[in-house]
């Protein structure tokens, strides 16, 4: 841990829910507290990270106009804002996660000339089956994100490969997993279990409700297959849709939406791990439904094969995750 004893680090992200990207920065903000340097974490829109952060007692810095939709008027206050918080802490290190924190936190860091820029990529949003154009922004944006930071984080190979075609970015691309507790503490996840028959074989899945989690391929499943039964959770912006389609179908007996809970209060009233995803990074869930010794059903999107294949899951924890992250501090 030689350098960084005193540093003062600040994370930037842009929502402050609970998925992916969130749970890495929680992780690596509470990892790095405990070592002796000063950490902060600034984030859009109040959530559930920014209450797990408050609940650890983390510095925080609520940027109020930092949202995910494209708005020039809030990107230009953002950037403002993150600009002037730059300029009061002066950190040694920024470390901007998610596309649009990154596009205006590494421009504000190198304005503000600080020494250590790093940008984490949870996935590229221009992989994404979207129209041509949002993808081409998408691309722009993402390009100028590492052209403007030091060294470039990518948690698959999949993504490495994709990062290096980035032109004159190859050189600051890192591959650094995500990282879990390879050895949880797992409740019984009676809570799932009761809400279904005795004796029903469960399907689980956990998630944010979005279009890219595509828990709606499961349900059409469901609809299809009588004896599946199925265990969604988390929560989202498709939980409206979902809902709907579970009460069109008629599938409120086998089929159950039930929000965010905490992955170890829930994997063991799981018999399958489903993960439909239409893109990821490297998903925590995954690496944590295999800790957790769980038969998987996943596509292969990004880092899933990476996962799915690996014979040595050390490659995975959180403790390599932290300890490769400081070296680039």
């Amino acid at each position: 841990m030689t350098g960084i004893r005193d540093k003062k680090i600040l994370l930037v992200i842009t929502k402050s829910n609970w998925g992916g990207a969130q749970r890495y920065v929680y992780d690596l903000a509470t990892a790095l507290s405990r070592k002796e340097c000063t950490v902060g974490v600034a984030f859009g829109q109040p959530g559930r990270l920014a209450e797990e952060l408050e609940r650890a007692g983390m510095t925080t810095y609520p940027i109020r106009s930092l949202q995910r939709d494209i708005s020039l008027a809030a990107d230009v206050r953002s950037f403002f804002e993150l600009l002037c918080l730059f300029r009061i802490q002066k950190p040694d290190v920024v470390h901007v996660n998610s596309s649009k924190a990154a596009g205006v936190g590494a421009l504000a860091a190198r304005i503000v000339r600080v020494p250590r820029i790093i940008f984490t990529v949870h996935g590229w949003p221009f992989m994404e089956k979207r129209n041509p154009v949002w993808r081409a922004f998408a691309y722009l944006g993402s390009w100028i994100s590492a052209l403007l930071a030091h060294t470039v984080i990518v948690v698959s190979k999949n993504d490495l490969r994709i990062g290096k075609r980035l032109p004159f970015c190859v050189r600051k691309m890192r591959l650094i997993y995500n990282g879990v507790d390879l050895n949880p503490q797992l409740d019984s996840g009676e809570r799932i279990r009761s809400a279904f028959p005795r004796g029903a074989r469960i399907t689980g899945s956990i998630g944010e409700l979005t279009h890219n989690k595509n828990q709606i391929a499961l349900i059409e499943q469901a609809r299809a297959d009588p004896l599946l039964h199925l265990a969604i959770v988390g929560e989202g912006e498709e939980r409206a849709h979902l809902e709907a389609k579970i009460k069109a179908y008629g599938l409120e007996n086998r089929v159950k939406l039930f929000g965010f809970l905490p992955a170890n209060e829930v994997l063991r009233g799981f018999d399958v791990f489903a993960l439909p995803s239409l893109k990821e990074g490297l998903p925590y869930v995954l690496l944590e439904a295999r800790a957790a010794g769980l038969p998987i059903v996943a596509n292969r999107v990004g880092g899933v094969g990476e996962i799915l294949d690996a014979k040595d899951m050390g490659d995975f924890s959180l403790e390599r995750m932290v300890r490769e992250t400081i070296k680039l501090y």
